[in-house]
C-alpha cells in the first residue's frame, strides 16, 4: 500500500519528464514492430484479425513478465525491491501528464491562439483538430481528460491494488495497444479487433469505478453528487465505447455541461450522441474543473482502498 501511495505522489510531482525513457514508449515501439510484421505476413482480413489476437497475447505476456521477473529477482534486497516497485508503479500512472497536456490547451485558448490550441489538442486526442472551433476544442479537452481519468489513472491504480506493478503494467500494454490499433476505420478494424475488445474487457470495471469516483468528487467542481449520478446512469450508454460513457457522463453531470456530438477521425465523420444537460455553456473553466475531478477521483479511490486494506489486515 505504501509503495502505491509513494508512486502516486511521485506522479503528481514529476509526471512524465521530458526525454525520460518511459516504458510506454518502448511498449509502443514493440507494438509497431509486431503490427508491421503482421501486415507483411497476413494477406486476408481473417489473417489480420488473428494476428491482432496474437499481438494481444504477446504484448500482455511481455508487459507482465518483465516487471514480475525484475521484482522477483530483487525480492531478497528489500530496499532495491521497493524502489523498483515504486518506479514501475509510477510509470503506469498518468495524472500529472494528463494535467499538463490538458492545461496546455487551456493556456493556448487563454492567449486566444486557436491554431496552437488545435496543435496541442492533437497530441492527446485521436480526432482531427485542424478545423475545430474554440467550443469544440474545449469539449474535446474535457472529454479526453474525463475519459483518460479511467485509462490513465484509476484503471492502472485498480490493477496495481489487485496484482501489483506487473498487473498494472500489463494493463498499460493492453491500453497502449488499443490506442494504437483499436480504431474502427478501414485500416485498423481487422488487426485492431482483438486489441479493442481486450481493452473493453479490462476497462469494464475501472470505467464504472471511475464514474462513481467522479460523481463523489463533483462538489470540488461546484457540482452535485446526486445530479452527477443521475446524468451518469442516464447517459452512460451514449457513447460508442461500452466504458467511456461512464467517466464522461459523470464529468458532464458534475460540470453541468453537454458534451458529445460529431467528430472527425482520419477524415471520416463519426457521430456521438450528446451526454449531459446544457445547464451551463462549455467554458475554459471546465477544463480546470475536469482536471480537479481527475485528481479528486484518484484520491478518493486510494482512500477507499487504504481503509479497506487496513481493516482487512486487522481481521
Amino acid at each position: 500500500m505504501l509503495d502505491i501511495a509513494v508512486a502516486i505522489v511521485i506522479d503528481w510531482i514529476i509526471g512524465d519528464p521530458k526525454g525520460f525513457p518511459h516504458p510506454i514508449i518502448y511498449i509502443g515501439k514493440f507494438i509497431s514492430f509486431l503490427e508491421k510484421k503482421a501486415r507483411n505476413i497476413c494477406k486476408t482480413k481473417e489473417d489480420l484479425e488473428l494476428a491482432g489476437g496474437i499481438i494481444v497475447v504477446i504484448v500482455a505476456e511481455v508487459c507482465f513478465l518483465i516487471p514480475f521477473s525484475l521484482l522477483k529477482l530483487t525480492e531478497s534486497i528489500s530496499v532495491l525491491h521497493h524502489i523498483l516497485n515504486i518506479f514501475i508503479l509510477w510509470t503506469t500512472l498518468s495524472a500529472r501528464c494528463l494535467h499538463k497536456e490538458g492545461i496546455k490547451v487551456y493556456d493556448s485558448l487563454k492567449r486566444n491562439d486557436l491554431e496552437d490550441a488545435r496543435t496541442k489538442l492533437s497530441y492527446i486526442v485521436g480526432r482531427d483538430t485542424k478545423e475545430l472551433s474554440e467550443h469544440e476544442i474545449i469539449r474535446a479537452d474535457v472529454e479526453t481528460v474525463a475519459e483518460n481519468t479511467s485509462d490513465g489513472v484509476i484503471a492502472p491504480l485498480i490493477f496495481a491494488m489487485i496484482g501489483g506493478a506487473p498487473l498494472a503494467m500489463l494493463y498499460k500494454g493492453i491500453n497502449t495497444m488499443d490506442s494504437m490499433l483499436g480504431y474502427m476505420n478501414e485500416k485498423y478494424k481487422h488487426i485492431g479487433f482483438f486489441p479493442a475488445k481486450t481493452d473493453d474487457f479490462f476497462n469494464f470495471i475501472p470505467a464504472r469505478v471511475t464514474g462513481f469516483m467522479i460523481c463523489l468528487s463533483s462538489p470540488i467542481a461546484k457540482g452535485s453528487i446526486l445530479e452527477s449520478f443521475k446524468i451518469m446512469f442516464r447517459d452512460r450508454k451514449n457513447h460508442k465505447s461500452p466504458n467511456c460513457g461512464y467517466p464522461e457522463a459523470a464529468a458532464a453531470g458534475a460540470l453541468k455541461v453537454q458534451i458529445g456530438g460529431v467528430n472527425k477521425y482520419f477524415g471520416e465523420e463519426v457521430y456521438k450522441p450528446v451526454i449531459g444537460d446544457r445547464k451551463k455553456e462549455l467554458s475554459l473553466d471546465n477544463i480546470v474543473g475536469t482536471i480537479k475531478l481527475m485528481y479528486s477521483a484518484e484520491i478518493v479511490t486510494f482512500i477507499i482502498y487504504a481503509v479497506g486494506y487496513t481493516l482487512l489486515s486487522h481481521i
